[in-house]
């Protein structure tokens, strides 16, 4: 029995020896693959990106030639390092620390060692290279832009880092992908298709020709070109007109949620995130903590929208039936509750109407029916949860799906924050607990995005598409089919008209009428938004924020905008200006309001943002 169990052993071991010696010599090749990296030379040949144009043609981004020196480090022999530093104008300290970046990512993989050279610089080096044995000059191309506007829009092409390339083996060291704006949210149409060619070497390393003849070699297939939503022309229209101020705006055409213009001021020319000096100018705009040229306060600033929000106050309280059209509300000189500091109000006729309270903004109006809407169901949190689900269908308080890598939600509290804030059940909280929320302000947050598209839902009355900067990918010719769905919000048609006519009273005799542009007929809101902030442990007042939303004509609109000036005190001063100025460029393709745009062009808000901050509270009227 000992003796057949021995037998068994051997026979077993021998079989899964004989196995395993089958599969390495018949089914695995990756000691042949091995072979056969150490023995061929990889090289890519990097297809042209895709251009871009804006919604007329107009090329805004195309392509110019840039060269990188590339290191293998195992191939490096010894050279004059002094000479080689001096061509390339870098220190030695430079040369030691590149090299071994370079070593630690991998001895025999080809890495950057000074990337984007310019044409002169190419000419200069090319002759004297074969000098410098493992090193070699790699041909890619970066951005060339038409224009010196929308760098928050287009985005940036940059070299691609580690952690990408260990998710994406698409990716080398070296290569470049898009950064931020269309460049990052369109990477993958505007990349191409790299091309590949495998030299294969002899035992001296030296080139010996195509691997198999060629067999396995591919061409680089070029990027596609896209044709984005933007209006150039306005674009740049409204980055001037925001010199010396902070903000933002966003254009609409309200019958296809395309973009027309997305402006956030201060801005910056995207040539100069292009070429050696790259690096050095993103990392200065990255770091300037106080103007913040990187972010883009159209998609990500979450503000108080103030009195436009009223707009939509109004549209609940219709839906909901809690007021009708011929109802008057009178004010005394804003709403008073509670034994409270009044929410104050401008001077105006009382008592008003539905129409009448947009057009003159009456606080007093809007609370009221507010607080009439919270207070129809049971409980505050059913009345608050209820105003919540309306406004959701606008897209607020969630992303509006816009075709950008960045994008920030805002805030519509639900019961369940407010719950959190007045620690329910052990403290009961009604509806005058929230009662900011009637005029944008309290703890609604909106970006200005979110407020230009709900706007475009109010001209279309009751629907809207999600806004979005492609218009056109070439070849393919489509877009994605969520950007031509329809969506509905929870308010019927006809309750529209009535706050439509209030927005289009703003200007005839309400608080927009200082704005009002020859020949077209636009429905607009003016908005003043609190603006706090806290300085060691204290809630401190700075100057307002100016705000304002419309769109024109009337019927049939063709542009819906919403504009916001940080500490631009009121919302015709600057934000109402800007935007008539915007609409008049856009369907007119000329101003007429010269005084007003004077005006905008001449006036900074730059010894504004100078003003120290301090922890005493802020003095709205110095």
């Amino acid at each position: 029995m000992r003796k057949l169990l021995l037998l068994s052993i051997i026979i077993i071991t021998g079989l899964i020896f004989i196995g395993r010696l089958f599969y390495l010599q018949i089914y695995d090749t990756s000691f042949q693959q091995l072979s056969e990296n150490n023995a061929i030379n990889i090289i890519y040949d990097y297809p042209q990106r895709g251009y871009m144009f804006d919604r007329n043609g107009k090329l805004l981004v195309s392509n110019q030639p840039s060269y990188d020196v590339m290191v293998i480090p195992r191939e490096v022999k010894p050279l004059d390092t002094l000479e080689f530093c001096d061509l390339l104008r870098i220190s030695k300290e430079d040369f030691i620390s590149i090299f071994k970046k370079a070593n630690v990512y991998s001895p025999r993989l080809p890495s950057p060692f000074i990337a984007q050279l310019n044409k002169e610089e190419y000419a200069y080096l090319s002759e004297k290279m074969h000098k410098y044995e493992g090193f070699y000059i790699q041909k890619r191309s970066l951005r060339e832009y038409s224009v010196t506007h929308s760098a928050n829009v287009l985005g940036f092409i940059a070299e691609v880092n580690p952690a990408t390339i260990k998710k994406n083996p698409y990716y080398q060291m070296g290569e470049l992908i898009g950064r931020q704006g269309i460049e990052q949210q369109y990477e993958e149409v505007l990349r191409g298709v790299k091309g590949v060619k495998y030299i294969q070497k002899d035992r001296f390393n030296r080139d010996i020709g195509p691997f198999k003849d060629g067999i396995f070699d591919t061409l680089p297939e070029r990027g596609k070109d896209i044709t984005l939503t933007i209006d150039e022309r306005l674009q740049a229209y409204g980055e001037e007109l925001f010199i010396n101020k902070r903000g933002g705006i966003v254009a609409i055409e309200p019958s296809s949620g395309e973009i027309l213009a997305l402006v956030s001021a201060p801005y910056y020319d995207p040539s100069l995130l292009v070429g050696r000096e790259r690096s050095k100018n993103y990392t200065k705009l990255y770091y300037d903590s106080i103007a913040k040229p990187t972010y883009d306060r159209g998609l990500n600033g979450e503000y108080p929208p103030g009195s436009p929000f009223k707009t939509l106050t109004g549209l609940i309280a219709l839906q909901e039936d809690i007021i009708d059209l011929k109802e008057t509300i009178s004010c005394h000189g804003g709403y008073h509750y509670g034994g409270k500091k009044p929410l104050g109000c401008h001077h105006h006729k009382s008592p008003l109407s539905m129409t009448g309270g947009i057009a003159n903004s009456c606080n007093a109006y809007f609370c009221t029916i507010y607080r009439r809407v919270i207070e129809k169901y049971p409980s505050p949190q059913e009345g608050v949860d209820n105003w919540r689900r309306h406004l959701s269908s606008f897209g607020l308080g969630d992303y509006v799906g816009i075709d950008m890598p960045s994008g920030r939600r805002g805030n519509i509290p639900s019961a369940k924050y407010y719950n959190a804030i007045y620690n329910y059940p052990n403290r009961k909280w009604y509806a005058t607990a929230t009662i900011s929320n009637a005029i944008g302000q309290g703890e609604v947050l909106l970006t200005p995005m979110q407020m230009a598209s709900f706007t475009a839902a109010i001209a279309n009355r009751g629907f809207f598409y999600k806004p979005h900067l492609i218009k056109n990918i070439h070849i393919a010719d489509t877009i994605p089919s969520k950007y031509s769905q329809k969506m509905i919000t929870t308010i019927d048609p006809q309750h529209f008209e009535p706050v439509v006519q209030g927005m289009n009273d703003a200007y005839n005799y309400g608080t927009a009428t200082a704005l009002k542009i020859p020949d077209i007929e636009i429905c607009g809101k003016t908005g003043t938004a609190e603006n706090y902030t806290k300085i060691d442990g204290k809630r401190v007042q700075l100057t307002d924020h100016s705000v304002f939303i419309a769109f024109a004509p009337k019927d049939n609109p063709k542009i819906a905008i919403a504009v916001f000036v940080e500490n631009g005190y009121w919302g015709s001063r600057w934000a109402g200006r800007i935007a008539s100025l915007m609409i008049e460029k856009y369907i007119k393709g000329d101003i007429t309001r010269t005084d007003m745009e004077n005006y905008v062009l001449q006036g900074s808000l730059e010894a504004e943002y100078a003003k120290p901050l301090s922890g005493e509270p802020f003095n709205i009227n110095q």
